[in-house]
């Protein structure tokens, strides 16, 4: 191939001196031997030429193809290589074209990974949208909030409807929506429109801000203070009542004053447990909009809160039971609202057991569907044989100082009752993990509380 090249070089490099010096011979105007001295000449000169051009324009195809393939240590090879002036100019120009656009493209990537980090992470979920509306990049905070529900998620007609006045308007437009799952959530949105777009095509930039919290903090402060007002009216007005009654009729009365401060001991004492329940749901659902991403194992908080319920226990002559399986992977999960659970699931069945019965407390690895969803998962179940919930009741039970009768406020052993939070707080933590709470009783035969949690982070939007 290279040979051939050669040739024609020689051939186009020749042909006009060489024609011209046979055609001088022919007219007589120069001698043969002059003329095919200066014939051979011609021939070598024009030989060496080739060759030499050859092998730079060759040089010069490897400097271009190392160019296009941006090889630097290549191309510094190959560029002091040609002789030919011009074509060595040649051959430094692309070499300062190719650094020039390396360095241009090194630019370039720098900024695209500068961008994506940008977008990555903002703490608040952040969508890239293509001129089709569809979803270009989301940033690791929207992969966590919503998952594989983030197009349920932008069909929402308030968002949805944002987004078409942004790409009309070509301007910047907000919307507020509420989404039911998995938890309920507030959510104020922004939807930028990028003109020119980005670099990889993205028209729109939509920021989902979650305002639940500021929402939640708002109603906490509205809630805390009409349970409050609600709940303590009465033990407070038992307060003041057996206080009017120790400083007039029974003021010399030992034996009334011994009965009635131990009631006042016991109003005051719930009113200080049903405070303490109340802040204890309002820090709940303060964060119920985020899900716990520390790993615990279920199975030893079982057995802990179990150990510290144990005296209770053998005071009332209840066997209590524990059904661990063994080996059990660790959950996400929030340890002290997890303890929180177990304290208050336990406490209700000592408090509305039987004297004499049992109280079985169980975890094991969930079975995927029926009643249970899909995904992986633990189950945490508490029964007992005690009464047991009429099944009227069962709906409300996780209601705000629900109570089934005024009968089940004291337990057998004369203790004062509960505030009527305890199932409301399992609900709230139960939410909070994206998980499952299934209240199931019979009267006199007993109660069943059954607790489902997942055992990887809730990131798609699913409903337990």
């Amino acid at each position: 191939m290279r040979t051939g090249q050669i040739i024609a070089s020689l051939a186009a490099i020749a042909c006009v001196p060489v024609g011209s010096l046979v055609l001088l011979c022919l007219m007589g105007l120069i001698g043969v031997w002059p003329a095919a001295l200066a014939i051979g000449a011609t021939c070598v000169s024009s030989l060496v030429l080739s060759v030499i051009w050859v092998r730079d324009i060759e040089l010069l195809g490897e400097t271009l193809r190392q160019a296009a393939l941006e090889n630097a240590a290549a191309l510094a090879v190959v560029a002091a290589a040609p002789r030919l002036p011009a074509v060595e100019r040649i051959t430094r120009n692309i070499e300062r074209l190719s650094r020039t656009l390396a360095s241009r493209a090194a630019m370039v990537g720098q900024l695209l990974k500068t961008n994506e980090v940008i977008v990555d992470r903002p703490p608040d979920p952040l969508l890239v949208l293509g001129a089709d509306r569809a979803v270009r990049r989301a940033n690791a905070a929207a992969r966590q909030a919503f998952g594989a529900d983030m197009p349920a998620v932008l069909r929402h007609p308030d968002l949805r409807g944002a987004i078409d006045r942004a790409f009309a308007s070509r301007a910047t437009q907000a919307a507020q929506f509420a989404l039911p799952v998995p938890v309920p959530r507030e959510v104020a949105a922004t939807v930028i429109f990028m003109d020119p777009p980005l670099a990889d095509g993205g028209q729109a930039i939509v920021v989902l801000s979650d305002r639940s919290r500021d929402r939640a903090v708002e109603r906490m402060r509205a809630d805390f203070v009409a349970n409050a007002s609600h709940e303590l009216r009465t033990p407070l007005a038992s307060l003041i009542g057996f206080i009017d009654t120790l400083r007039g009729p029974a003021k010399d009365d030992v034996p009334a004053q011994t009965r009635f401060l131990a009631i006042m001991a016991e109003q005051a004492e719930r009113m200080s447990r049903l405070i303490d329940d109340l802040l204890s749901l309002s820090r709940i659902e303060l964060t119920e909009h985020q899900a716990p991403s520390e790993r615990v194992d279920l199975g030893g908080v079982v057995e802990r809160i179990a150990a510290g319920f144990e005296p209770r226990v053998m005071m009332r002559n209840i066997r209590l039971d524990l059904a661990l399986t063994a080996d059990l992977p660790m959950i996400p999960a929030d340890p002290d609202q997890l303890e929180q659970v177990l304290t208050n699931l336990i406490d209700n069945a000592l408090k509305y057991g039987r004297d004499e019965g049992f109280i079985r407390v169980s975890v094991a690895a969930a079975v995927p569907g029926g009643r249970w969803p899909s995904r992986p998962g633990q189950l945490l179940v508490v029964s007992d044989n005690g009464r047991g919930i009429a099944r009227e009741h069962l709906p409300r039970l996780t209601e705000r100082f629900y109570r089934v009768d005024k009968g089940r406020s004291r337990n057998a052993a004369g203790s004062p009752g509960g505030t009527g939070l305890g199932l409301a707080i399992v609900k709230h933590i139960v939410n909070r993990h994206r998980g499952q709470l299934v209240i199931e009783s019979e009267e006199g035969q007993g109660s069943t509380f059954s607790v489902w949690l997942p055992l990887a982070a809730d990131k798609t939007g699913e409903r337990a």
